[in-house]
């Protein structure tokens, strides 16, 4: 029988002077409401900082976490890449973390024009990468794809992976273009799926950009009239009939994309990040189950596989 998996990716803006409207005093609470509707299995986060995460760990006390500061373990005051998945759901089996950079063990490293460190932290058995890459540099961003490209490709290919986070680019760039298998980078060519034009159902379509500096849809119709002229001149496919700097991309036949949705929820305009979340459910392989209920005392415990 099958299982499904919900998987959120949540780029949470990190903390702004008390007295701008969208610090995170004002919106923390919107945050955690839009969490605890959609209950994800797994929640992927981006440049939240520690204040933060304390907050969220605080609200969702059925959810563990892992992920480190930009600067590594020591630091407590960068910008984190965290995940959190729901304990009662699914088992942590193994995790780590390397930096996007040319050294990708050295905690804080820098490569490839880059203005800050960026930082990814992968799971093992059902593959979560989780990432942020450099608002800046393109060439940055791609190498930075490339790298971990290489770390899914040398997964077993029957392993499930799932690739959520900010890329900070659109999908029709040569960073998404390389990870979709539509171009090369230093020969090799990525082959990664995108959730949003393979999901059976999609919400909100009409939201095609995904960053909107908290000003959530009020350029909407217009830039979607801008898509579709696009699209007319252009001739696009399904790939690439949005703007998205956020994605969920996954890896694996066996992981089928029934939903995906570019969350808008807000409170009288005010929103709760600078980015809208993506939230998408999988079905998953039967050979992929969620944790049950503890068995009676006496029998032995289940284990994720």
């Amino acid at each position: 029988m099958s299982v499904s998996l919900t998987v959120m990716t949540f780029n949470l803006h990190d903390d702004q002077a008390e007295d701008s409207p969208n610090s995170w005093e004002k919106r923390k609470d919107l945050c955690i409401s839009v969490i605890t509707s959609y209950s994800p299995t797994i929640l992927c986060t981006q440049q939240g900082v520690k204040t933060q995460l304390d907050y969220l760990q605080q609200c969702l006390p059925g959810y563990s976490q892992l992920g480190v500061s930009r600067r590594g373990s020591q630091d407590s005051l960068d910008e984190h890449c965290t995940i959190f998945y729901d304990k009662e759901k699914v088992e942590l089996l193994e995790d780590g973390t390397f930096w996007l950079s040319e050294s990708p063990s050295v905690p804080g490293s820098i490569s490839w024009g880059a203005a800050v460190p960026w930082i990814e932290p992968p799971g093992f058995s059902l593959q979560i990468v989780n990432t942020a890459m450099d608002e800046l540099s393109p060439r940055a961003r791609r190498r930075s794809a490339l790298l971990t490209w290489q770390h899914i490709a040398s997964l077993p290919p029957s392993l499930p992976v799932l690739y959520c986070g900010g890329f900070n680019t659109q999908k029709e760039s040569t960073t998404g273009r390389f990870l979709l298998g539509r171009s090369s980078e230093h020969g090799v060519v990525g082959d990664m799926m995108d959730t949003w034009p393979n999901a059976q159902v999609r919400k909100n379509v009409s939201l095609i950009h995904t960053y909107h500096d908290f000003k959530g849809d009020k350029q909407g119709a217009l830039e979607f009239f801008k898509l579709i002229l696009r699209a007319l001149c252009l001739c696009w496919d399904r790939q690439t009939q949005d703007l998205h700097v956020d994605w969920i991309l996954f890896r694996g036949r066996s992981l089928i994309p029934v939903l995906c949705e570019v969350v808008k929820d807000n409170i009288n305009g005010r929103y709760p990040s600078s980015h809208y979340p993506i939230f998408s459910e999988f079905m998953l392989p039967r050979s992929v189950r969620l944790l049950e209920p503890p068995p009676p005392a006496g029998e032995g415990n289940p284990v994720a596989v």
